[in-house]
């Protein structure tokens, strides 16, 4: 079976980040033997004075496929490991989603994108989780994290929202990659224009910035460029400041 997995507020300043975390998550499966997880992605919520954060509030999510019977297993061992390795002072949540017995998919993206707009209570995460049928639970603090994991999940279910966590790394002379070779060399399957208006053909030339980021955009792992405005040449990634957003 296919799920979500989302996880939020696991973190201090001090700490590893909540990303960490949820790569761990998704690793485990594998190591187990009991499926196989997907790339984390990364969710912008609301930042907002009565909204505790460590720095960005953004939950975490990635995709997994699972074998039914371990399901339950995993869900357990999840809570676990989010009790013994978030940091102290932190309030985390957790949310598992199986998506093909999802209910009301579209109430929950609204949730996820109200998230982004307004401050929403734990009250509002658990009664639409329950309404779904869709684990959600509390470890440790206040468990206000349970609002990001359930938002992450929601946001992650669009295909068009998130940033997947961490770096690209490629090998480029002079900084300068085609669109082939950044396919060949990451999971990134399109490249396309930061307005959203020109997807990139294989042989174009990108120059490559300081931080190579992905977003999800369309169920696709993409990266967005922005004119240069020369023509050798024309398309530069783009910087994480533009990618804010997402």
């Amino acid at each position: 079976m296919k799920i979500l997995v989302a996880i939020d507020d696991t973190d201090n300043i001090d700490s590893r980040g909540t990303g960490e975390l949820a790569d761990l998550l998704s690793n485990y499966l594998e190591e187990k033997g009991w499926g196989k997880g997907g790339a984390v992605t990364r969710h912008q919520l609301l930042i907002h004075p009565d909204i505790p954060y460590t720095s960005h509030n953004s939950s975490m999510c990635f995709g997994a496929e699972i074998e039914a019977s371990y399901l339950a297993a995993y869900t357990e061992f999840a809570e676990r490991f989010l009790e013994k390795e978030s940091a102290e002072g932190s309030d985390p949540g957790l949310c598992v989603a199986e998506i093909e017995q999802m209910f009301f998919p579209d109430e929950l993206i609204a949730f996820g994108y109200r998230a982004k707009q307004v401050v929403l209570t734990k009250s509002d995460a658990y009664e639409l989780a329950k309404k779904m049928d869709i684990h959600l639970s509390e470890h440790g603090g206040s468990g206000q994290g349970v609002i990001g994991a359930l938002a992450g999940v929601a946001l992650r279910l669009t295909a068009n929202d998130g940033r997947f966590r961490g770096k690209l790394k490629v090998k480029a002379r002079e900084d300068l990659l085609s669109v082939r070779e950044i396919k060949k060399q990451t999971p990134v399957t399109v490249v396309r224009s930061l307005d959203g208006t020109l997807i990139l053909g294989d042989n174009t030339i990108i120059r490559i910035g300081e931080k190579l980021k992905a977003v999800l955009l369309e169920g696709q792992c993409t990266l967005l460029v922005f004119p240069t405005g020369m023509n050798d040449p024309a398309w530069q990634s783009c910087t994480t400041s533009q990618l804010r957003k997402y």
